[in-house]
């Protein structure tokens, strides 16, 4: 069985991961410090999967920890990196903390990765690091550009040192992973998004205005060239995303690319304005929500959606769920979640 070593694993896109992990034959261990997330996230896993996940309580900046803890809680065969600081708009407030974390906890794994000898790496990576596109749908093809926020800089930054150490060490691996606004939660309804700070992403705000837990949500911007002014974004069920994890991570662990670092775009292919997402909670849920059309936000793209035909080939995976069972799925867990 192959031991497999999954940072920031009680966060949301950590914990469906392990789920998914677990059901395809994995031993997963855990390391996560609650900065972000609960502690009741690993009973829920146990109810999910049968299993104890041993969670190592560490802070990832803090390198001599890191590595004594990683190291003496080893072996692994792989690494999942998700731990870190995600939202775009805190990160343009608070740059330095973005900066601090994210790049710094990368470092740490990496450099504990290399103490122990594990050589497959898997980056939670972030479709901020395609910048302003140029075009649409981005492929794996389309230019990095200049980040448009600090968390995106921090994006493009961890998979430069990726790249880098894989240039360096003949034997590592890495696979990088770029997310389109992963939202959604587990069908059972026992795990889903359930952040200790105020909800930044849309979804987790839709849901929240409809159950009365806030009076609005402000859509930034009504005036950018689109259907009808807002943004445009591509989603992703956590569960399609987590599933395309464990792809990763077997297509990472067989060797079965020529190339020691692969990107893979991850996404429903399809972009919805800000807008038509709000309107499809309502149709799915019968419930109304509140909203008002606000100033443009700073960081903020027009337009961004995914072409995932490389995962498709490769990883042989493709999304299941659509956004009104995203939009299903976040209101079922939103009733009920625990934090």
């Amino acid at each position: 069985m192959k031991r497999i070593l999954v940072t920031g694993g009680c966060g949301f896109i950590g914990s469906h991961t392990i789920v998914d992990l677990v059901e395809n034959g994995f031993e997963v261990i855990s390391a996560d410090n609650f900065i972000n997330s609960h502690e009741e996230v690993l009973p829920a896993l146990k109810k999910l999967t049968g299993r104890e996940i041993p969670n190592l309580n560490i802070d990832l900046t803090d390198r001599k920890l890191t590595l004594d803890t990683i190291e003496a809680n080893g072996p692994y065969d792989a690494i999942i990196h998700f731990a870190a600081f995600k939202s775009v708009g805190e990160s343009i407030a608070k740059p330095f903390k973005y900066y601090q974390n994210n790049i710094r906890s990368l470092i740490n794994v990496a450099e504990a990765a290399f103490k122990c000898g594990v050589m497959n790496f898997i980056f939670s990576s972030s479709c901020t690091v395609y910048g302003d596109a140029e075009s649409m749908p981005v492929s794996e093809e389309s230019p990095i550009l200049p980040a448009i926020s600090p968390y995106g800089l921090t994006k493009q930054s961890g998979e430069n040192t990726l790249k880098d150490l894989a240039r360096n060490e003949p034997n590592f691996r890495a696979t990088l992973l770029r997310y389109f606004n992963p939202a959604g939660a587990h069908e059972s309804a026992i795990i889903g998004e359930a952040s200790r700070n105020p909800s930044t992403n849309l979804v987790p705000i839709i849901c929240e205005v409809a159950a009365g837990k806030r009076e609005k949500l402000v859509v930034y911007g009504g005036d950018y060239p689109t259907r009808d002014g807002s943004c445009i974004r591509d989603f992703i069920h956590v569960c399609d995303l987590a599933r395309a994890h464990t792809s990763a991570l077997k297509f990472t662990l067989e060797k079965r690319s020529d190339k020691k670092v692969e990107p893979f775009n991850l996404g429903i292919g399809n972009g919805i304005t800000v807008v038509e997402a709000i309107r499809a909670f309502e149709k799915v849920t019968g419930e109304s929500v509140n909203f008002e059309i606000g100033e443009r936000r700073k960081g903020d793209v027009p337009a961004i959606f995914s072409r995932f035909d490389k995962a498709r080939k490769i990883l042989n995976w493709e999304p299941q769920y659509g956004v009104e069972d995203i939009m299903r799925s976040a209101w079922k867990w939103e009733q009920r979640r625990f934090g």
